[in-house]
C-alpha cells in the first residue's frame, strides 16, 4: 500500500506514542497539517515557535514522554532554535517536525529555503548543536533509516531533541506503508546490571563512613522508583539528604533528614553540613554543576570520599573524582543498595540534629550579615508559605526565577517544582507550564519575573484559546532582576538597561480575559487565596518586589 510521506510522518509520531503537538502552520508544512486533521493527535496554535518549543519541553519534562512540536520552513524552524537548546540541556526526548522549500528550488533563492544551497540558511548547521539528531529528508529510498535513527535517540538512555526537515514536494511523495513495520521496536535498550562486587564496595564505603550526606540530582526524578528507593535508603540508615536546583524534589523537602537545595542561591544549610560534618558525598544523579558547586568550591569536596552514579557515563567524575564511580539508573541502583545494605547489617548513622544544625547557620549568617533575603523580601516569602499548606494533593510549579521557591518553598511528595535550568532562557515559564498542564490535571504554576513576561506573555493567549487553567506568578520590580543585583554589587550601581516600565498588567489581564490579583501587602495576597480559583481559571498574580531589594549572593560574574 502507497501512502504520501505527510501520512506516514503522522503515523510514525502516533508510532512514538505522540499524542498532542504545539506549532505553527505555513505553506511548506501543510501536507503534514492535512493528515493531522484526521490522526487524533490535538494540535496546539501557539503565538510564536519559541513557545511550541517550550511547550513540548514543559510536556516532556512533566511527563517522561516524547514532546512534539511542529512549524514550517525558515524563520518557523529558527524561531524554534532557543526551545530546542532548552531541550537538548535538559535531555528531554523532543521530536520537531519542519516544512521546507522544494527540492527543485535548492540555491535558487526561493521563499523562506534553507537547504544550504547558493548562501540560503544551512538549517542543518544551525541545529546541528543542539540536537541529537537532525535530518533534511531530500529523498524517499533512505527515509526507513531517517526514521530508525530518529527513534532510537528519542527513546536512548540520554535522550534529546530530535528535527525532521522535510521539503513540500517530498511530503506529498509516495511511500510504502510498510517501512513502519520494519522499524525497531521502539522501546530503551536494555539496562547495564550493577555488578555485585561493586554493590559491596558501595555498602563498605558507607559502612565505614562517620557520617555520609546524598546530594540528589535530577536524575532521581526521572528514575520512575528511585524517589521511593532513596527515601527508604535515606530514612534506613539516617543519612541527609540534599539536593541540587534540578533534583529539588527529590525528597520530600518537609523530612527530618532534608537539607534543602545545594547551591549558591540557597540558605547554605547543606554546604555547611558538606563542609563541616561529612566524610562521604553520595552523589545521586547530580551533575556537580557551577550552580550547585559553589562554581566548583574546592572545599566541599576535598578530604571527603566520593561515589558518583549516574545513568550518562559522561557525567561520572565530569568535574570531580571519585573514589567509586557507577554507571546505573537511579532507581535500580538505590533498589540494589536498598537489597544489599539491610543484609549486611549497615548500622544507622548518628548524624548531627538537623533542625539544630540549620538553626545554627541561620544564627551564624546573620550574625555575619550573610543572610540572603533580609525584610524586602517577607511578601514573597509569605506567598510560598501560604502555596506550601494550601495544595495538600500537590501543585507543579515552572519556575523562571528560581531563587525564591529554592528557599522558600519546600517541595513535598505530590508536588513537582520544574526549574529553569537548560539554558536558563527568560520567557519559558508560561509555555512550558502550558505545555505541561496537557499532561497533568494538577493547580499549574508559573512562577517569573517581569522581565521575562514580556517575552512570552502572548502565550496566555493560548491558554485561553485551549481553556487551559493556569496560575501566573508575576514579580513585578520594573527590572531585570540579576542584572540589577550584579551592577549594584560589581559596577558600583552603575545601572543601565535594566530599569524598565511596565503596562498596566490590570488591563492588560482583562484585554486577556483572565483574572488579575495585585498584591502589594499580606492582606491582598490573603484575599487571593481567599478568592481565586486556581485548578480551573487562569489567574494573573501581580506581586510588588521593591527595585532596590538585592539577595545577598554573589555568582562571580
Amino acid at each position: 500500500m502507497q501512502i504520501q510521506v505527510s501520512e506516514l510522518i503522522v503515523k510514525f509520531l502516533q508510532k512514538l506514542g505522540v499524542d498532542t503537538i504545539f506549532g505553527m502552520p505555513g505553506a511548506h508544512i501543510l501536507p503534514v497539517y492535512d493528515e493531522l486533521y484526521d490522526s487524533g493527535i490535538k494540535t496546539v496554535l501557539v503565538k510564536h515557535e519559541q513557545g511550541a518549543a517550550f511547550m513540548a519541553g514543559g510536556y516532556a519534562r512533566v511527563s517522561g514522554r516524547i514532546g512534539a512540536c511542529i512549524t514550517t520552513a525558515g524563520p518557523g524552524a529558527s524561531n524554534l532554535i532557543t526551545g530546542i537548546a532548552n531541550a537538548y540541556a535538559d535531555k528531554l526526548p523532543m521530536i520537531v517536525i519542519t516544512g521546507e522549500a522544494p527540492t527543485h528550488i535548492f540555491g535558487r533563492g526561493g521563499l523562506q529555503e534553507s537547504s544550504g544551497e547558493g548562501g540560503s540558511i544551512d538549517q542543518t548547521a544551525l541545529f546541528s548543536g543542539v540536537t541529537r539528531y537532525h535530518k533534511l529528508i531530500e529523498r524517499t529510498d533512505y527515509i526507513t533509516n531517517v526514521l530508525s535513527q530518529a527513534a532510537r535517540q528519542l527513546v536512548a538512555d540520554v535522550p534529546g531533541p530530535v528535527v525532521l526537515s522535510i521539503p513540500v514536494n517530498v511530503q506529498k511523495e509516495l511511500v510504502d506503508a510498510s517501512i513502519l513495520e520494519n522499524l525497531p521496536t521502539l522501546k530503551p535498550l536494555p539496562k547495564l546490571q550493577i555488578a555485585p562486587p561493586v554493590l559491596e564496595q558501595c555498602a563498605d564505603m558507607i559502612r565505614k563512613a562517620r557520617c555520609p550526606v546524598i546530594l540528589a540530582g535530577y536524575g532521581c526524578l526521572q528514575s520512575v522508583r528511585a524517589r521511593l528507593e532513596l527515601r527508604k535508603f535515606s530514612e534506613h540508615l539516617n543519612i541527609p539528604v540534599a539536593t541540587s536546583l534540578k533534583g529539588k524534589g527529590a525528597i520530600d523537602e518537609r523530612s527530618a533528614l532534608s537539607l534543602g537545595s545545594l547551591g549558591v542561591t540557597s540558605s547554605g544549610h547543606a554546604m555547611h553540613y558538606f563542609m563541616q560534618e561529612a566524610d562521604l558525598i553520595i552523589l545521586l544523579g547530580a551533575g556537580f554543576n557551577e550552580r550547585t558547586s559553589y562554581v566548583w568550591k574546592a572545599d566541599l569536596t576535598q578530604e571527603r570520599k566520593i561515589i558518583q552514579v549516574d545513568r550518562n557515563v559522561a557525567q561520572l567524575e565530569k568535574v570531580v573524582k571519585a573514589d567509586l564511580a557507577i554507571q546505573s539508573d537511579l532507581g535500580d541502583f538505590l533498589h540494589a543498595l536498598n537489597t544489599c545494605c539491610v543484609p549486611q547489617g549497615i548500622e544507622p548513622k548518628s548524624c548531627p540534629d538537623l533542625a539544630a544544625f540549620k538553626q545554627k547557620v541561620d544564627q551564624q549568617a546573620a550574625q555575619s550579615g550573610q543572610v540572603i533575603f533580609n525584610q524586602k523580601f517577607d511578601l514573597v516569602k509569605s506567598l510560598f508559605a501560604r502555596l506550601e499548606p494550601h495544595f495538600a494533593e500537590g501543585i507543579v510549579l515552572v519556575d523562571d526565577n528560581i531563587i525564591y521557591a529554592q528557599n522558600f518553598y519546600r517541595v513535598k511528595d505530590g508536588d513537582l517544582f520544574v526549574p529553569n535550568t537548560g539554558v536558563s532562557s527568560l520567557g519559558h515559564a508560561i509555555p512550558a507550564a502550558i505545555g505541561a498542564r496537557f499532561v497533568l490535571d494538577k493547580p499549574m504554576f508559573a512562577i517569573l519575573g517581569d522581565g521575562g513576561f514580556q517575552m512570552c506573555c502572548m502565550e496566555i493567549m493560548t491558554a485561553v484559546n485551549y481553556n487551559i487553567p493556569l496560575n501566573i506568578v508575576l514579580f513585578n520590580n520594573q527590572t531585570l532582576g540579576l542584572i540589577r543585583k550584579n551592577q549594584h554589587q560589581q559596577y558600583e550601581q552603575r545601572f543601565l538597561d535594566c530599569d524598565f516600565q511596565n503596562p498596566d498588567y490590570a488591563l492588560l489581564a482583562q484585554s486577556f480575559g483572565i483574572n488579575h490579583f495585585h498584591v502589594g501587602n499580606n492582606a491582598d495576597l490573603q484575599r487571593v487565596f481567599d478568592t481565586a480559583d486556581f485548578h480551573h481559571a487562569i489567574n494573573l498574580i501581580e506581586l510588588m518586589v521593591d527595585r532596590e531589594a538585592y539577595p545577598n549572593y554573589s555568582s562571580r560574574r
